[in-house]
């Protein structure tokens, strides 16, 4: 028996319909975009070793150092920095505003601050052309140590702690600037680290001064090592550090977790988690690691002061630190060559975490702002029920769900342009939910844990 079917419209208008429907659900769903892969092939290790080379060669960048000398000292980097920026932004069409941002610290401030000192971050801004006020950040650290944190003279050349970062976050504003943005991009070098997080303090107080949407900070302390004190050689793995909540939560917040859920849920976790699924689909070749932690045991970084604002933030670092390389005296014992210098710095490595930052940087800043609610439903029903907020520029939203012992968000359904949904079959007691706005391009906003409840 043959089965015929009649069209109520022409036939090439249907089929014009299909293939037109096609495309829209290829572009939607999408999982990659070429331009990241064009972002990651751009990244250059020879420019990070040669910017590498020039910071170490300032002898010492130490916070309290010289800064009226051309070649040595904090002074004499910054404004190589500055430069750097400044060509960029020549190359193109004036993309960055190029500036200092300083804070007065004075002596006694802590142990560590033995006189005054003027804490100086050099930061370009890449504007949005549809967000100029949401931000997303990569910052990398100015100044170097030796064993004593006082000691402001003697050679430190800092070359894996902190010249990578700041290296990388050079070259990211080298090869994002060829591009153009819907939110805007911060790339920032922070001084101040090593006596006490300063720099991160002032530029987070300097955002809520300008009322800045800051959407995250990727800080990056560390990218040019791969072997390990341990004796472990890995050129693959990273770690990226994220503190659970934010401080700054009420607590009516943490009463609300209690019973709900949404202690491994903060806004830095899900800034982690987003990094960690970019990476996994551009950079399979990759293994970042999920360390549920602020920072290393017992020690900090310039996100802390972000996240201290209520900001997410996160650390993206090496995996296998050397620790007779960092914040040590040159010098040789034993048979051991102590200090941070330039030939231990592995540039391919750097690049990779450089092109890391850069390819999450830009799906961010290619996104749609995420739904700044989030309610979820479903109580004592066989379905999980949501609704959410519209989000301007949002082609669609996706909705993630996962066990609730698993670090990464595993499950996701597309849901189309809609801001109400119920997952059937899915019981709300068995797993996390999460939703992402999805812009025009395919790229995702942050993930959104849910903010409220409803009981219909």
């Amino acid at each position: 028996m043959k089965i015929r079917f009649s069209l109520s419209i022409p036939q090439h208008i249907f089929y014009l319909c299909v293939i037109c429907t096609l495309i829209t659900l290829q572009t939607v769903t999408a999982q990659t975009d070429t331009r990241i892969y064009d972002i990651i092939e751009e990244v250059s290790a020879e420019r990070i070793k040669q910017d590498i080379k020039k910071l170490a060669d300032f002898g010492t960048r130490h916070t309290l150092s010289d800064t009226v000398s051309k070649t040595r000292g904090i002074g004499a980097a910054r404004r190589w920095i500055k430069s750097q920026f400044d060509k960029t932004s020549n190359a193109c069409n004036n993309c960055l505003d190029v500036f200092y941002q300083k804070d007065l610290v004075e002596k006694g401030r802590n142990q560590r601050i033995v006189h005054d000192v003027e804490v100086v971050n050099v930061v370009a801004i890449q504007r949005g052309t549809k967000y100029p006020n949401r931000f997303i950040i990569m910052s990398g650290d100015i100044d170097s140590r030796v064993s004593d944190p006082a000691d402001f003279t003697s050679d430190s050349p800092g070359a894996n702690d902190n010249a990578s970062g700041m290296a990388g976050t050079i070259e990211a504003a080298r090869v994002l600037s060829k591009y153009s943005f819907e939110n805007s991009i911060i790339y920032v070098g922070l001084s101040g680290e090593e006596q006490g997080l300063f720099g991160g303090q002032g530029l987070a107080a300097y955002a809520k001064e300008k009322g800045w949407h800051i959407i995250g900070i990727l800080n990056n302390d560390m990218i040019g090592n791969i072997t390990g004190v341990d004796g472990v050689i890995d050129n693959r793995t990273f770690r990226i550090f994220s503190e659970p909540v934010p401080p700054t939560e009420t607590e009516r917040e943490r009463r609300a977790r209690r019973f709900y859920g949404g202690e491994v849920d903060g806004i830095s976790r899900q800034l982690a988690r987003y990094v960690h699924k970019t990476v996994k689909t551009y950079m399979p070749e990759m293994n970042p690691m999920m360390i549920y932690r602020l920072d290393r045991f017992g020690r900090g970084g310039h996100h802390r002061p972000f996240n201290d604002a209520g900001y997410p933030g996160i650390r993206i670092m090496e995996a296998h630190e050397n620790y007779t390389q960092q914040h040590q005296d040159i010098r040789t014992e034993n048979g051991i060559n102590y200090g941070d210098t330039f030939e231990h710095v592995n540039f391919e490595y750097a690049a990779k975490l450089t092109a890391v930052n850069a390819i999450n940087l830009a799906s961010i800043a290619w996104a749609p702002p995420s739904p700044e609610s989030v309610s979820i439903g479903g109580i004592v029903q066989p379905s999980a029920k949501f609704k959410w907020s519209a989000v301007e520029g949002a082609t669609g939203y996706k909705i993630y769900w996962r066990d609730t012992t698993s670090p990464t968000w595993d499950h996701a359904r597309y849901v189309g342009n809609v801001t109400e949904y119920v997952l059937d079959g899915i019981v709300i007691d068995n797993f996390f939910f999460g939703i992402a706005a999805i812009g025009k391009d395919g790229h995702e906003s942050p993930i959104v844990f849910p903010n409220a409840i409803f009981r219909n």
